[in-house]
């Protein structure tokens, strides 16, 4: 593995969780796994930091946009680590 890749943790759990929880199409689940593991390569890609909480960033996934809602997540990106940690996912309501 590269030294430039990020070590994901707890982004299989989250998944799970959502889809246990909201039941999404298998378009969706397969558009959320893809965006998930774009973070390895780059995980401050399309996302912003939420201020007040140290080195949390949340995004909504692109494209994720059903019947007025989408799916966001949020994790931690530990640096010294390279490691991002998953907080969430989850489908919000629009606006967000």
């Amino acid at each position: 593995m590269s030294d430039r890749l990020w070590t994901l943790s707890g982004f299989e759990r989250h998944l799970d969780l959502w889809i246990s929880i909201e039941h999404p199409d298998q378009d969706l689940i397969h558009l959320v796994g893809t965006w998930m593991l774009s973070r390895f390569e780059d995980p401050y890609q399309g996302v912003r930091r939420e201020p007040g909480f140290p080195n949390l960033w949340w995004g909504q996934v692109p494209l994720s946009l059903r019947d007025e809602t989408v799916v966001v997540c949020s994790y931690f990106v530990h640096e010294h680590q390279r490691t991002v940690a998953c907080n969430s996912i989850a489908t919000l309501s629009l606006p967000i």
